[in-house]
This record gives C-alpha cells, structure tokens and sequence, in this order.
C-alpha cells in the first residue's frame, strides 16, 4: 500500500486549540505521522509552544476569563509562570480567527505548553518543530542561535533528537541549530513573503548563484527536508526536489481537492489543520497514513 506522511498543524488546529497539549491527544487519535507546532522562548529562558511572538488576543483570557485587549505582551518578556496563568483554550467570538476555524472545539483551562510538557505527550510521534525567530524584527524574540540551544537541550533530555525536524523561515536558525546538533534534521521553509526579502530570511543564500531556483538551493545549505507553502508548489519542484535527495512537505493543506492534487505529485507529506478531512482524502486516493519514524 503506498503512504503518504500526515501531520497535524499545531497540533490539530481546526478542530482544537492550537498548540496545545489538548490538541494533540486529538491530533493522535487520527493515527497521525506526527505533529508540528511553534516556538517561542520565554523569559527566563523556557522554550513553549506559541505561534506568535506576543499573546494572541484571539485565543487568549487572563486568570479572570476576560480575553486580553491588544497591545498584548511578548511571550519573550513574560517568564513561563506568567505565562501559565493564561487560558488559550477557547476562540474570541466574531474574529477571523473564529471564522476561518469554526469547527474547532473549545478546551476551556488550556494553557501554553512548554516544550518539555509536550515531548512528554507526544511520545512515538514524530515531531515537526518550527523555531519562530524574526529577521525583520530581531528584538521580538530570542537570538536564533539562543533558540536552537535550547530547543535542543530539552530535545536531547528528552532522547527526541532521531525524531525530530527542525523547521524555520528564518534560515540563520537552520544553520544554528546544525552547528549545535549535526544530526538533527532541518527543514528549510519558504513563503512567497519571505522569497520576497531572502537578504533577511535566507541570509547567506544566494538564490541567483542556484538560477532562482528552491531545491537546488535547499540542498546546497544541506537541509534534509524543503517545506513549501502549497499553493506554490508545482508536481516539477516535488520532483526536483526528491531527485536531489530532499523530503518535501507542504503547509498548510486543508482542501480535499488540494490534498489529491499534491498526492498525485507525489508529495512526502502534508501538513494540516484538518486531519480528519486529510486523512479521509488519504483514503480516497488509495493510500495510507505512513507510521512514524524514529521511535
């Protein structure tokens, strides 16, 4: 039978609260290949699951259940108590947030995980990290070398290197966290927003020197793994991209239609909100969820 990898996007995004350890109990029950989820470094220097570089006051309430009014706070001024008086288990009502997510279940008492809490609930997955670190705004998160440092300290704690996938749009986090743990795989991922600006995201790629071309220059920085926005991504950069030895995963995929789309190209993975409907589009197009690796 052949296999496709599946993973959940934030744990299970559409269906329940991000990033948190609630969603990934869901996440799991779908018979996932894995997860992948967000970082962010606090305070005091604890590595959690925070898509954002602040609070996001669509998804979060304080310890008296009223939801947070922007300007929110870093997560990177906030030390890791602070952080676990915030409730992010239910959506704002009348956001984009709440309309582009409508079938998600809300968890009242959800909290921000740290990434140590999570590797403990998440055992036999595999684990697609994405270091969220800012090019063009430096001063809102850890150095990217900082992150990769501790990200990786809890990984090894956690005798999770083998299963894991550092990913990052910030490339100066990739090349980090390579000079800290050769081993660990990295990711490279790319979003028309970032190609725009690649003196920021991809610093010290030339993407000319590759003829403009992703793969080519994916495999040149030595990543095992190229992560594409999806609606970019054509059945010849998929192509490419294997024959040059690179795993290639697609973000994020929610559409059946798109979902064959990808298949039929012979996609590696998918990265999705919805595992319910990718995994039932799995299914249609005649294969399998491929188990984990690196148990």
């Amino acid at each position: 039978m052949k296999q496709i990898g599946l993973f959940g996007h934030r744990g299970a995004r559409g269906l329940a609260p991000e990033n948190t350890l609630e969603g990934f109990e869901l996440a799991r029950s779908y018979g996932l290949t894995g997860v992948e989820f967000d970082i962010c470094i606090t305070a005091d220097g604890v590595p959690v699951l925070h898509h954002d570089p602040y609070l996001n006051a669509s998804i979060t309430r304080d310890c008296k259940g009223a939801y947070i009014q922007a300007p929110t706070p870093l997560i990177h001024e906030l030390t890791r108590a602070q952080l676990a008086t915030y409730d992010v288990g239910r959506i704002r009502p009348g956001t984009d947030y709440g309309r582009q997510h409508a079938g998600q279940v809300a968890h009242d008492g959800a909290r921000i995980p740290t990434l140590a809490d999570a590797l403990a609930h998440l055992d036999g997955l595999e684990l697609l990290i994405e270091l969220k670190t800012f090019p063009d705004a430096p001063e809102h998160t850890a150095t990217p070398a900082d992150m990769a440092e501790a990200v990786i300290n809890v990984l090894r704690a956690a005798g999770a290197i083998k299963r894991s996938k550092i990913l990052a749009f910030d490339w100066r986090a990739l090349r980090a966290a390579r000079g800290i743990e050769p081993g660990l795989r990295r990711c490279c991922l790319t979003a028309p927003d970032t190609l725009s600006h690649p003196e920021l995201w991809l610093k010290g790629v030339d993407l000319g020197v590759h003829g403009g071309n992703l793969p080519r220059a994916v495999a040149w920085f030595g990543a095992a793994c190229w992560a594409p926005w999806a609606t970019t991504l054509e059945a010849r950069d998929i192509y490419e991209a294997q024959t040059l030895g690179l795993e290639v995963l697609a973000w994020t995929v929610n559409d059946p239609v798109q979902i064959r789309r990808l298949i039929e190209a012979r996609i590696d993975g998918i990265i999705t909100d919805r595992p319910d409907l990718a995994a039932a589009a799995i299914e249609a197009a005649g294969y399998t969820i491929r188990p984990p690796r690196g148990r």
